[in-house]
């Protein structure tokens, strides 16, 4: 029995001695691994650093000046062709004002005209074929001139709305002149709606250019001590540089007032 207890001894103790070692050995490295790197985590934010966070506020107040320059310089092209088509509707609509201007001073020098009796002339078919072939004639002319439209020409030919070539062409005149002012003044009112809708799209691509070239300015004036420094006067201590605003606020849109 003793011989076994020793035996036993002999053969375990050293294998539990080697696991044991081995064990402490790696607590030993890790500790010198501790030691080497601390890490330290006290719940606490890193300082921040003033110029870092300076040089990031100008190269995005920079970046800012830059797209609200080409920005503004996108919408003063944008104005100018919106003023460019302003001014062209404008003269189209002068054009069909004294047009019709024109048809209505001719309609009525026909209006008194209408009250004398018209010409008698024998009723005969040559007589009508006449007077149709006179106002087909009269209407592919002012046709031809713009006065009529094609529906208006296909109502001639065809005889409706009130157009009758059996009338004198004296009547046949006073109608055709009367339908030349009212395609006119139709004209003169489509031109004039035209050219209300160009005057607001300029007046609102105006202000949108007044408003970008303001913000454009601010935005430079703001970069502009980045740029060019300090001014140091000798003598004196050095002078403070101006605080640069935290956020450059965007274009405020404001629409132009129109009528």
């Amino acid at each position: 029995m003793p011989q076994t207890v020793l035996y036993r001894f002999l053969t375990e103790v050293p294998e539990a001695a080697a696991i044991w070692s081995a064990l402490l050995l790696l607590a030993l490295g890790l500790l010198a691994v501790l030691v080497a790197r601390p890490e330290r985590d006290d719940g606490t934010d890193p300082v921040p650093d003033p110029v870092a966070e300076e040089a990031a506020r100008r190269a995005d107040l920079r970046r800012y000046a830059d797209e609200v320059t080409v920005a503004a310089a996108g919408a003063a092209q944008t104005a100018r062709r919106r003023r460019e088509q302003w001014l062209a509707a404008q003269d189209e609509a002068d054009r069909a004002w004294r047009a019709y201007d024109e048809a209505e001073a001719i309609a009525r020098r026909f209006a008194g005209a209408a009250a004398l009796p018209a010409p008698h002339t024998p009723r005969t078919p040559a007589e009508y074929a006449a007077r149709e072939r006179w106002l087909h004639h009269a209407a592919m002319a002012a046709h031809w001139r713009g006065d009529l439209s094609a529906r208006q020409l296909a109502d001639v030919l065809a005889r409706r709305n009130g157009w009758d070539p059996r009338r004198h062409p004296a009547e046949q005149e006073i109608v055709l002149a009367r339908a030349v002012r009212e395609g006119r003044r139709t004209g003169w009112a489509a031109a004039a709606e035209r050219e209300r809708r160009a005057w607001r799209d300029a007046e609102l691509a105006a202000e949108a250019a007044r408003t970008l070239a303001a913000e454009a300015y601010a935005a430079a004036d703001a970069l502009r001590p980045a740029l060019t420094g300090a001014a140091t006067v000798p003598g004196r201590d050095e002078a403070a540089p101006a605080p640069v605003p935290a956020a450059v606020p965007g274009a405020r849109w404001r629409p132009a007032r129109a009528g």
